[in-house]
């Protein structure tokens, strides 16, 4: 299996990295998405992330990644966790890697949701499920480059799994349901395409990345990465202290993050904070609240803060604002100002 290249050795993009620390710690946040110049590490950044993460049990066997201690997470084609844990039998368990999926923009329906095992129906006349991509994606990371150019049927069927968290197939006489939870990722540059709304809605959170601008970040970013290519192994040594600590941070943070308080005036402040900015629907508040309350968990704190909540308020909000015809700034701005507005300009 290839390398990942440290996370902790990403020169910048710290929008970006905070993201994505913060879906880890809290995958009902709603994953990332991610806008901005190809080449800055956009997918990089997320393997990096998922091999910092401790691995997952699953059952031995299960295609699924099946949680042994999750009622809810099983599946009836190769387990059945529910009724083993039920009965009170023991199952066999193994280690795995958080996963990594990419969904590929060309992918085929059956390839995302999973089909007819054609093998075994031609040779043993069974008829059997072959899962997807979906399937393979449970418990870790589904990532999309150019996810604005998405097929739309595909973009249907997401918003469908990502709402329930499972997958339900129905196909040549088969009838599967499996669990397909997962922290979505996407990325795409705006230039090229629109992405829909109902879709961009369901990302918990949104950044921008751009190229660097100056000399020094650039070539830092070049000598890292020329340096990991030509001893992957002696790099990674290199940074292996950091990357423990940063692993422990998350680690620690997962543990704590449903005990981070958040204060009655902390929630008045987010909700007047969304009304400023007229976004629709609630999803706005509960995003910068699970934000915040991962980020406070983080960085250790017992409960959330305006300070939390300044920085987190752009990635959740910026892409849920309506276009305003009279108002030519973009959405990072108009967040940052309604930030000053209602939490006052930072000192």
């Amino acid at each position: 299996m290839a390398l990942a290249f440290p996370f902790s050795a990403i020169v910048g993009q710290d929008e970006m990295k905070m993201a994505l620390l913060i879906a880890a710690v809290d995958q009902g946040v709603g994953g990332v998405m991610v806008f901005g110049d190809r080449g800055t590490g956009k997918s990089t950044a997320v393997r990096a992330l998922a091999a910092l993460l401790p691995p997952m049990s699953v059952v031995k066997g299960c295609r699924f990644n099946g949680n042994p201690a999750s009622h809810q997470d099983y599946c009836a084609t190769t387990c059945d966790v529910r009724a083993a844990i039920d009965a009170g039998t023991a199952m066999e368990t193994e280690d795995a890697p958080v996963p990594v999926v990419d969904l590929p923009l060309g992918a085929t329906e059956d390839r995302v949701v999973g089909a007819l095992d054609l093998e075994r129906a031609l040779t043993q006349g069974e008829k059997a499920f072959e899962p997807g991509l979906l399937a393979r994606a449970h418990r870790g990371f589904l990532y999309i480059d150019e996810v604005n150019l998405l097929e739309d049927h595909l973009v249907d069927l997401l918003l469908d799994v990502a709402a329930s968290g499972e997958n339900v197939v129905e196909r040549e006489g088969l009838s599967v349901r499996h669990p397909a939870k997962f922290v979505l990722v996407g990325s795409g540059n705006p230039e090229e395409g629109e992405l829909r709304p109902q879709l961009l809605d369901r990302f918990g959170l949104a950044v921008e990345v751009t190229t660097p601008k100056d000399l020094e970040t650039r070539v830092e970013v070049v000598r890292r990465r020329d340096a990991f290519e030509r001893d992957p192994h002696g790099f990674l040594a290199t940074w292996a202290e950091r990357e423990s600590g940063e692993a422990l941070r998350i680690r620690d943070a997962r543990d704590r993050v449903q005990e981070v308080e958040v204060p009655a005036g902390v929630l008045n402040t987010t909700a007047k904070l969304c009304m400023t900015l007229g976004t629709d629907g609630l999803r706005g508040e509960l995003t910068v609240i699970r934000a915040a309350r991962a980020l406070a968990a983080l960085e250790g704190d017992v409960e959330v803060d305006e300070g939390h909540i300044r920085r987190v308020a752009a990635m959740a909000l910026r892409h849920r604002l309506r276009r305003d015809p009279l108002d030519e700034s973009g959405s990072t701005v108009r967040v940052q100002r309604a930030v000053e507005e209602v939490l006052g300009v930072e000192a």
